[in-house]
């Protein structure tokens, strides 16, 4: 009994839905488990050979008469395994699949066809089709095709294979029609399922999680789906790095994954085209508000790459070029001056730093201490505290006072000396050791305001802190030496 369709199409044919394939037209010929193509008969040659050359009015005619007759296979493959739709697809030929279609023929994995050759139009139909005839919980077109002959392997999905492909408009049309891409299970997940797959195939399991995160890395993808894509990519480039180093296998796969999100954050940041727009990119903080002109600078994002070790995006030229201007920001014009303006400028700062100290802890608010929270100004009053402080070490290794005493100083006074230093067990402090324990308290503290500001996690992560801490330690164990020596 004939069961008739309406054509989807709007055409307005009605036609029988094709039986069962007749017995003298066998599709495939089983060898072993794997089924092959068969000689096909003159008819269908015609058939297919009307397809690729787009005869719309052969193929039309030839697929009604076997609609009536059942003389041959409409989904019969050549060789090569490609079917009418195949050929149509690779032809690019829309009104040919729109007629091979509405003539039910058999679509399989021509969808997967459809994006692989990144055919729009014929996606959009077959996808439209694919909604018409699918069933709730039955499998759909392309996953009914046969393993062994299939061209794409079963855990490739039509979102995976055009996020493979990057194609923006094929992964938008998806994406309205409520296709997901699952994030992939962890690479050390002792789950039941993956126990299972690594079980059965362990090559197709670490193949199907390379495919899964290739998907994941298209920068169309992450573009459409993602609410923050430089986020989104300075997380999964992380994950992929920890991947290639878990998996070694895929090593080569998965860094070039990892350069893929590094170069797509990279590409987003040559999309700002004002100093404007590249600081709201740097200071952008989900949990603050957002950043006008005039604001502190924080850079969250760019603290965000340097964690994530993001090199390309850090090093990027409108980047350093904001980064520049930050830095001179309390000397305007700094790098174009001349070695010795520099210099004095430098010698500047560095004889009055004390001076500079003093006024900003007398007088936090006024324009000098401003001026010092400049980076560059803050710096070269740093370095210049700093190096008077290894100043103040070699005096003090070299026993300066005692030495001036003994250089400079009357008899009596040498005599005082001596005696005092015999009577001694150890020697006592200095007014020099005194300022290196003010310094020593100072580090301390400006380690312990780090903790507090960032975080115990954020403050391990970061080696130079071992170093601080290991400095501090060995200056604090001198200290207590000298003193249970003096005592």
């Amino acid at each position: 009994m004939s069961n008739e369709k309406k054509d989807p199409g709007g055409v307005g044919l009605q036609i029988e839905a094709p039986s069962p394939v007749p017995s003298n037209s066998i599709l495939t010929m089983p060898i072993g488990n794997i089924n092959l193509p068969v000689p096909l008969s003159l008819e269908e040659k015609k058939y297919l050979l009307a397809v690729e050359r787009g005869d719309l009015a052969t193929v039309k005619r030839i697929l009604q008469r076997a609609h009536r007759k059942h003389h041959i296979n409409v989904n019969c493959v050549d060789s090569l395994g490609r079917g009418a739709l195949t050929l149509a697809i690779d032809g690019e030929n829309l009104e040919m699949v729109e007629m091979l279609v509405i003539m039910q023929v058999e679509t399989k994995d021509a969808l997967l066809l459809a994006i692989n050759a990144e055919f729009v139009e014929a996606v959009e139909l077959l996808l439209e089709h694919e909604e018409l005839i699918h069933k709730d919980g039955e499998p759909y077109s392309w996953q009914k095709v046969d393993i062994n002959t299939a061209m794409f392997t079963p855990d490739v999905t039509p979102l995976m294979l055009a996020a493979h492909k990057n194609n923006y408009e094929i992964l938008k049309i998806l994406l309205d029609r409520g296709a997901t891409l699952p994030m992939p299970h962890d690479v050390k997940c002792g789950c039941d399922e993956c126990i299972r797959r690594s079980t059965e195939d362990s090559l197709r399991h670490s193949l199907a999680r390379v495919n899964e995160y290739r998907a994941l890395a298209s920068p169309s993808l992450i573009a459409l789906s993602s609410q923050d894509p430089l986020l989104t990519a300075f997380q999964l480039s992380w994950e992929l790095r920890n991947l290639a180093f878990a998996e070694q296998e895929c090593k080569s796969e998965y860094l070039e994954l990892r350069r893929q999100c590094q170069t797509f954050a990279v590409d987003l940041l040559d999309q700002s085209r004002s100093s404007q727009e590249l600081a709201i990119i740097l200071n952008y903080d989900p949990e603050s508000p957002p950043y006008m002109d005039g604001d502190h600078m924080k850079l969250t994002r760019l603290e965000l790459a340097i964690d994530y070790k993001q090199k390309k995006f850090v090093a990027h030229p409108n980047i350093q070029q904001l980064l520049a201007a930050m830095w001179y920001e309390g000397v305007p014009g700094f790098r174009r001056k001349s070695a010795l303006d520099k210099i004095a400028i430098i010698t500047k700062v560095a004889v009055l730093f004390p001076l500079y100290c003093m006024i900003y802890m007398i007088a936090p608010s006024c324009e000098t201490s401003k001026f010092m929270r400049k980076p560059f100004m803050k710096f070269l009053i740093h370095a210049s505290s700093y190096l008077f402080f290894l100043f103040l070490l070699i005096l003090v290794s070299q026993r300066a006072e005692v030495q001036v005493v003994l250089l400079f100083g009357t008899e009596s006074m040498k005599r005082a000396l001596q005696e005092e230093l015999a009577r001694q067990r150890g020697n006592g402090p200095t007014y020099l050791e005194c300022l290196v324990v003010i310094y020593v308290i100072g580090f301390i503290w400006e380690e312990t305001q780090e903790i507090f500001a960032e975080g115990i996690q954020s403050y391990l992560k970061n080696m130079w802190n071992f170093i601080d801490f290991s400095r501090n330690f060995l200056y604090c164990c001198v200290v207590l030496l000298r003193v249970i020596a003096y005592i």
